[in-house]
């Protein structure tokens, strides 16, 4: 697989992509077949109701999860048949990471939380350090990286979420709900910050939202609605 990706495939591709959770009459279906294509570089706001899919399409992007049926390819690769430890490693080295909750660890820096990707992959302690430094640069906290996260507002913790999932310099960074608890102002500023982001540095994002002002900064929206991609069925909406 390519780090920097072929430009002349998409860098996603999900055909007829079904998520069945239980069996039986307790089972239950959260992806009905549903087909997309994401290219590199793309701002994409996947948008939907609570139980419309979004979520589940978003963890299976993710390797957090596999399809029931159906082909997910990431540079052309078929996820559904990597193992676990092969989607752990494409996870580590290709895909960044924004929650809804920010998911920092509360007595570390955020300088140490922006370095943890890379303590992971095993990267010399100084050259971690200028990276994470660059990272912070990167979302304006440059000066705030000896502070912990209960030291910072909602606004600075999602800042330093975002360090940390761009200091690997991910092929795509996937976002669930990332200013859902925010106000509206820090809202937009996060939202300014991933626009950059995308604009400058051509770094593809996927953006689960329920907010139409949050989805707006996007440059393409997808819908769901009912475990489909809204409109046909099985279709990406345009």
């Amino acid at each position: 697989m390519n780090k920097s990706g072929d430009r002349n495939q998409p860098l996603i591709v999900m055909k007829d992509v079904t998520r069945i959770y239980g069996s039986g009459q307790a089972s239950m279906q959260a992806l009905k077949g549903i087909t997309l294509t994401i290219s590199a570089g793309e701002f994409v706001a996947v948008m939907g109701a609570s139980g419309s899919g979004k979520s589940t399409c978003l963890n299976i992007l993710g390797c957090l999860d596999i399809p029931t049926s159906g082909t997910y390819l990431f540079q052309g690769i078929a996820v559904e048949d990597l193992s676990r430890n092969q989607r752990a490693l494409l996870r580590r080295y290709y895909l960044g990471f924004v929650f809804q909750g920010y998911n920092l660890l509360n007595r570390t820096s955020a300088l140490e939380n922006v370095e943890l990707p890379l303590v992971y992959r095993k990267i010399p302690a100084s050259k971690r350090r200028q990276a994470a430094l660059e990272a912070l640069e990167a979302v304006g906290l440059q000066d705030w990286q000896a502070h912990t996260p209960g030291e910072l507002s909602g606004g600075q913790q999602q800042r330093v979420a975002i360090a940390r999932a761009i200091v690997t310099n991910p092929d795509i960074l996937l976002a669930d709900e990332p200013t859902g608890n925010l106000d509206t102002e820090r809202s937009l500023e996060i939202m300014e910050l991933l626009s950059g982001l995308n604009r400058e540095r051509s770094l593809t994002i996927v953006m689960v939202t329920h907010e139409p002002e949050m989805a707006a900064y996007a440059t393409r929206k997808i819908h769901f609605k009912d475990g489909l991609v809204k409109n046909t069925p099985g279709k990406e909406e345009a």
